[in-house]
């Protein structure tokens, strides 16, 4: 026998599993949320410096990569940047703007999770932290349809919401757990990778690379279907930097092995976007300067030196045939690198893959044939681009689970 009845339990107190409980608890739902956690939604905290991106003003299908790429318009438009951004001014939470869109908290991220505790209580939301889910059982009972065991008892529910995020950041709390129980269920998982992550570069190309490390330059990045404009930071590792973050999603979507060998996307670095590069360098093709100084004029000094030096261009411009000057222009537009890898969950923001949304209603988040069976926020395979996408989607995902659960 369960210790207790509620009409809905959501396992994972973060962002989606939050909104997701206080909307139901505002709706009328008697809700228990638990959380292994002793310490509430600690990616919140992190998040954004500390001060959380909480949202984006641009927010669109487009910002998010899925299998089922149609899945999250539904979601996103029933509760949107504006609903959140309506919710933050009521509760008085300050916040600015910074580049594309992104919102942030003026003082602190925890003004955000306050913001969540105090929805739940509107809602008279129950809390269970810490405590640990041993065994999640399916019931032949119409009225409570789930039994929930845990360390502190046994409780029984109408509906199931899983809210417990991916494999990212580990050291925080991140666990396989929602996969294992999509799958005790029958649900796909699309395989997780980290996401929103820096990229590794082979041993031979880190060395030869080496002169270039910490130094950091706007450039527009291309992998496959991503195209962003943000900075990249060469690092004794590899590559890092915001722009380096959003096209690791890309990178790792379409990434591929074949024949026993692995062969993966290269990464497209554009050193010089807003410059028609063969005309301007061609403009100069007479100067007895060196390439190397040109390129100073719109890229860091010791990265045009070093840079120049990598590929042998070291002679004045008056040097190099017109022909050489466009196959530089080219390569300035196009500076192919070959990713090994990247740094792994402890590094990523998010997890790219998750619970097939296929197999998920987009009105309401429920499994298609597990009545009662929710899925919401990062253990789901949604991804949003960097910039306070991720967070809307658990606005959004736990918003309209919560309003049917």
């Amino acid at each position: 026998m369960a210790d207790q009845t509620y009409d809905l339990v959501v396992i994972g107190a973060g962002a989606a599993g939050m909104m997701c409980a206080a909307t139901a608890g505002q709706r009328g739902r008697r809700v228990l949320i638990i959380d292994h956690a002793t310490r509430l939604a600690e990616k919140i905290r992190i998040s954004g410096g500390g001060r959380c991106n909480f949202t984006n003003r641009r927010v669109g299908p487009e910002n998010y990569l899925s299998r089922n790429p149609h899945f999250v318009r539904s979601a996103l438009s029933r509760f949107t940047a504006r609903d959140f951004i309506d919710l933050v001014e009521h509760h008085g939470v300050r916040y600015h703007e910074r580049s594309w869109g992104q919102l942030f908290c003026d003082d602190s991220a925890q003004q955000i999770i306050d913001l969540l505790r105090a929805e739940c209580d509107d809602g008279k939301v129950n809390w269970l932290t810490p405590a640990e889910v041993r065994q999640v059982a399916a019931t032949p009972d119409a009225a409570d349809r789930y039994q929930i065991e845990t360390n502190r008892g046994r409780f029984a529910a109408h509906s199931l919401v899983v809210a417990t995020g991916g494999l990212s950041i580990p050291k925080i709390g991140a666990s396989p757990f929602g996969y294992r129980l999509a799958e005790q269920f029958q649900l796909p998982i699309v395989p997780p990778r980290p996401a929103l992550v820096p990229l590794t570069l082979p041993p031979e190309t880190l060395a030869r690379l080496a002169p270039l490390a910490g130094a950091s330059l706007d450039v527009e990045a291309s992998c496959n279907d991503g195209r962003f404009r943000e900075a990249v930071l060469l690092t004794h590792r590899g590559l890092s930097g915001p722009v380096i973050l959003q096209v690791s999603s890309y990178w790792q979507a379409q990434a591929y092995k074949a024949d026993d060998n692995a062969r993966w996307a290269p990464v497209s670095l554009n050193l010089l976007p807003d410059l028609d590069t063969a005309e301007w360098l061609l403009e100069h093709a007479g100067s007895r300067g060196l390439l190397a100084n040109l390129l100073a004029e719109h890229l860091p000094r010791r990265f045009a030196h070093a840079w120049c030096e990598l590929h042998g261009w070291t002679r004045p411009l008056n040097q190099f045939r017109h022909a050489e000057l466009r196959q530089i222009a080219a390569h300035l537009a196009n500076w192919e690198l070959v990713p090994s890898g990247t740094q792994g969950y402890a590094k990523a923001e998010v997890t790219l893959g998750g619970v097939d949304t296929r197999a998920l209603s987009s009105k309401t988040m429920e499994a298609k044939d597990k009545p009662g069976l929710y899925f919401i926020g990062e253990v789901m395979d949604v991804t949003g681009h960097l910039g306070g996408y991720n967070f809307q989607w658990a606005w959004s995902s736990g918003h309209v689970a919560g309003e049917f659960a």
